[in-house]
């Protein structure tokens, strides 16, 4: 008995590839948790670290993520994270550690694959004590949701739209309303454009019918021509159109 093996050419391999690369079936990368990262004392540990620092100390903040109630959280604690990095290379050898232990608060967040920071986020300055009670609010609000939530759809840092190019239409009927109204003068100059021909008929008319009467001067005896009356203005009304 001979059994035939199924015909394979480029084009099966090509077909099988592009499944292979197919978004669907590749999936998205997990971002959840099974266990709560976030312990009980972080605000005690970001307090031992505020009451080290300088509370002016200039740090950068975004200013324009997208308004998520998790997301949003997720991403600033991604930020913050960042710059716990930075400082601890730069910081003294005590400052390190606790540098470091409010890093190990936050550092759940590199467990995700973000993709890299878009170019549309807008950064301003801001002291480090705004950044540590940020980081302590933004903790507070994710410690009941970090075992409930996948944060797969949180992997990509997100931009408020430019306001000064994109506005809602709830803004755009709000400045249209007030807007005030378009004068009135093109509305009356229309008025007398269309005024302006029934005028020079009305001359025309006038000047037609004495010219009439100053040419049929009767003499003695004649009859005098009757004046224009409106069957006169009539035909040249319709002449005029």
């Amino acid at each position: 008995m001979i059994v035939l093996a199924p015909a394979w050419s480029p084009t099966t391999s090509l077909l099988l590839l592009l499944l292979l690369l197919s978004p669907g079936l590749r999936g998205t990368p997990d971002c959840s948790f099974r266990h709560s990262p976030i312990s009980s004392t972080f605000a005690d540990t970001i307090r031992k670290l505020s009451d080290y620092l300088l509370q002016d100390y200039p740090v950068t903040v975004a200013s324009n993520l997208q308004d998520d109630k998790l997301c949003g959280a997720f991403w600033r604690l991604v930020l913050a994270q960042r710059w716990m990095g930075r400082l601890k290379t730069v910081a003294g050898s005590q400052m390190q550690s606790l540098l470091e232990a409010v890093n190990t608060e936050i550092h759940f967040v590199t467990l995700c694959t973000f993709q890299p920071l878009p170019s549309c986020l807008r950064f301003v300055q801001t002291n480090i004590s705004h950044l540590l009670q940020d980081t302590s609010q933004q903790l507070l609000a994710l410690k009941p949701w970090i075992t409930r939530w996948n944060f797969s759809g949180c992997l990509e840092l997100q931009c408020q739209p430019d306001s000064s190019t994109l506005l809602s239409p709830r803004i755009s009927g709000a400045l249209g309303a007030t807007v005030p109204p378009a004068p009135q003068a093109p509305l009356l100059l229309l008025l007398l454009l269309l005024l302006l021909p029934m005028a020079l008929l009305l001359a025309t008319v006038w000047c037609l019918c004495w010219r009439r009467r100053r040419q049929g001067t009767p003499y003695p005896g004649e009859q005098v021509p009757p004046a224009c009356s409106s069957q006169d203005v009539l035909p040249l009304q319709l002449v005029a159109n």
